[in-house]
């Protein structure tokens, strides 16, 4: 369920008197001696008075720390709102990051989810910073009310029109902020088909959700269902999606400029409801798994995001989407299934079910001979216990692992590069198939990725001869972002409860850094 609604974001070069705004957001940073007022275009008498009350009101300059004051005489905006930014860094042009301004919009718009109207006044004088104050803010405009009972509250919108106060012109300003709508834009779709459940959200509405959002794009999507699915031998979303009366779907959506400097194959994850199967979760454990699907919801975003931006790489996205319940019909411990392109399964923990749909998406993806396959899932419990709940794994092929890692420190998300040890795959012995599906406890994030591993297809110019068969795969790497896909505490800086986009900027950073 994507919702339509957009904030109208702008960068303006006017005089602070003149912009009218319900809330003008100032920026406090946390000083060596006390909290600091940020530079900001009020006059040197109202900020004066502003920066010798600080202590007095309290602020501290912590991230996330807002106040309410009254607005200041001879300026338009009812509020003034105080919003920290953190510790300074000693950064150029206020001492402060990029990535810190981002968080301080975000959290600014997010507490001020009353007001119609937010200016920013934080330092902007460079288009990096007006960039990263508009994304922070945009992200921050974020609410999911459509399931509300009350006609008011499925109607109420965020903050809608958002104002950045910086020197700079539009014109060296406006394709910076247009991106930043865009990335937006991509993240919310996300956290949108995330948070939305799963009596409403299964592969068919999915598979229908992206196509609708795709209506007046150039765009092109294919979508097999149950019939086709079992036609063409894929076996790992049939065996995961058979156990549920709303069967599988895999959706190829794809965006094709004239004359692509690379090709990148997307393939994400998407389990609309994860019970376990017949390895049946506890109930406490269910309690999340509407988020199985974000490495799809992601793909999706992405891709719409790439033909948006008109990047001039082909990106080709995947997404593998099956709802695992117990049934009747469903696939048992000990059955053998056979994954797209022939390779054979034996499946021991029905729990263990995202790699098995992965596996059909990683070897169609292959066929078409990328330049790069990523996947995205939220494939492993022992993601959260590496890495907590913010930062996400990713592993495969050196280059391409560092490529990604390096795209999400440019968007300002936190990605770790993780190895996959040569005993991997050690645990996924069988002696009636090719591999079975539950490999050892320990370290099993990177052993659920050297299972993935082995289903990427050789790169279509490789020399068997000369290169050993991992230097022969088409280069992948597979991002597992099982806790910072959803947020189940508190929201903080741009980052609501609930479905949280992670990993869509990062993306979107390295595809972008393809094209120049």
């Amino acid at each position: 369920m994507i919702s339509e609604f957009v904030p109208t974001v702008t960068a303006v070069s006017s005089a602070v008197q003149k912009v009218d705004a319900d809330a003008l957001v100032l920026g406090v940073a946390k000083g060596p001696d006390g909290p600091v007022l940020l530079p900001n275009p009020l006059a040197e008498k109202a900020a004066k008075g502003v920066s010798d009350s600080l202590q007095a009101l309290g602020a501290s300059g912590a991230a996330d720390q807002l106040l309410r004051l009254p607005g200041v005489d001879g300026y338009q905006s009812e509020t003034l709102v105080l919003v920290g930014v953190g510790k300074l860094t000693g950064e150029p042009d206020g001492g402060v990051s990029a990535e810190a301004l981002r968080r301080a919009a975000g959290s600014a718009v997010r507490q001020l989810s009353a007001a119609d109207s937010v200016a920013f006044a934080l330092p902007a004088s460079t288009v990096e910073q007006v960039a990263a104050i508009a994304e922070g803010a945009a992200l921050g405009a974020y609410n999911f009310p459509h399931f509300k009972g009350s006609e008011s509250d499925r109607t109420k919108t965020p903050v809608s029109h958002i104002t950045v106060l910086t020197e700079l012109r539009e014109k060296h300003t406006k394709s910076a902020v247009a991106r930043a709508g865009v990335v937006a834009a991509a993240v919310r779709a996300t956290r949108d088909l995330v948070n939305t459940p799963p009596s409403h959200l299964y592969p068919e509405s999915f598979a229908d959700e992206v196509k609708a959002n795709a209506k007046g794009t150039k765009l092109k999507i294919k979508v097999w269902d149950h019939k086709e699915l079992e036609k063409e031998g894929f076996g790992g979303l049939l065996g995961v999606g058979n156990g549920s009366a709303r069967k599988p779907r895999l959706v190829r959506v794809e965006h094709a400029p004239s004359r692509p400097v690379a090709h990148v194959a997307l393939v994400g994850k998407g389990i609309t409801f994860d019970t376990g199967g017949i390895s049946l979760k506890p109930s406490n454990a269910m309690t999340t798994m509407k988020l199985d699907m974000a490495g799809a919801a992601t793909v999706a975003a992405v891709v719409r995001a790439a033909a948006d931006l008109d990047l001039p790489v082909k990106v080709t996205g995947w997404l593998c989407l099956a709802e695992n319940m117990p049934s009747s019909t469903a696939q048992r411990p000990e059955d053998v299934i056979t994954i797209y392109g022939g390779k054979t399964v034996e499946v021991l923990n029905t729990d263990a079910e995202g790699r098995l749909v992965m596996a059909d998406g990683i070897v169609a993806a292959g066929e078409e001979n990328p330049d790069a396959i990523i996947d995205v899932a939220t494939l492993t419990g022992a993601q959260m216990i590496a890495l907590g709940l913010r930062t996400v794994g990713v592993m495969g092929q050196d280059q391409l692992r560092e490529s990604i890692v390096a795209a999400s420190e440019s968007a300002g998300e936190s990605h770790w590069a993780m190895p996959i040890p040569e005993e991997a795959l050690s645990g996924f012995e069988s002696t009636v198939a090719d591999l079975t599906n539950l490999g050892a406890r320990e370290g099993g994030m990177l052993n659920a990725a050297a299972f993935l591993r082995e289903f990427v297809p050789n790169r279509a110019d490789a020399d068997k001869d000369a290169l050993d068969a991992d230097s022969q795969r088409i280069p992948w790497a597979h991002i597992d972002l099982a806790g910072p896909a959803f947020n189940d505490k508190s929201a903080y800086h741009y980052v609501p409860k609930g479905g949280t986009g992670v990993t869509v900027r990062t993306l979107i950073s390295y595809l972008e850094g393809l094209g120049r």
